[in-house]
């Protein structure tokens, strides 16, 4: 993995989209002993999404619910079932990295999304697993998420139809 995507690649974090989340909350806070980072709530143009940030040691896993069936959640749960939604992927350079992913054929479902600390990018879903990628660049060195780019990339996906 590292030889294509840089030496300093890791796993950045894992999206799990549920059905519920206090139930969820339930079982990875109060059975499982993660630390609750932070809860949110990103509203689109016609829907929107509730996720909860868990430091889980190394990496992070944001629990997400969608609010509404239009939600990218909800209608990701409806075809693939709740689990892990994407996989984040810390990189050195998200930008060099999209360029040479696209001469590979690889689609991607976003633009670079770029904030104040983190630069990321997100491909299409692969059908056959259901899986999304996300590629992630943490320019200020900080483990959290930035609200401008959760706003960003939840129109993004809403204006590109993916979820």
């Amino acid at each position: 993995m590292k030889k294509n995507l840089g030496s300093n690649t890791r796993i950045d974090h894992i999206a799990i989209a549920v059905k519920n989340i206090d139930e969820a909350l339930f079982l990875y806070q109060d059975i499982l002993g993660f630390s609750l980072l932070k809860k949110r709530e990103i509203v689109g143009v016609f829907s929107g999404m509730v996720s909860a940030e868990l430091d889980a040691g190394g990496f992070a896993i944001v629990l997400v619910q969608g609010t509404s069936p239009k939600s990218q959640v909800s209608r990701y749960i409806e075809e693939y079932g709740p689990g892990v939604q994407h996989v984040a992927i810390e990189v050195d350079d998200v930008e060099l990295l999209s360029e040479t992913l696209k001469e590979s054929g690889v689609e991607f479902a976003t633009n670079i999304i770029r904030g104040e600390g983190l630069v990321q990018i997100f491909t299409r879903r692969e059908g056959n697993s259901g899986m999304m990628l996300e590629f992630i660049q943490r320019i200020k060195n900080t483990k959290e998420f930035e609200a401008g780019n959760i706003q960003q990339l939840f129109e993004q996906l809403e204006e590109n139809n993916a979820y």
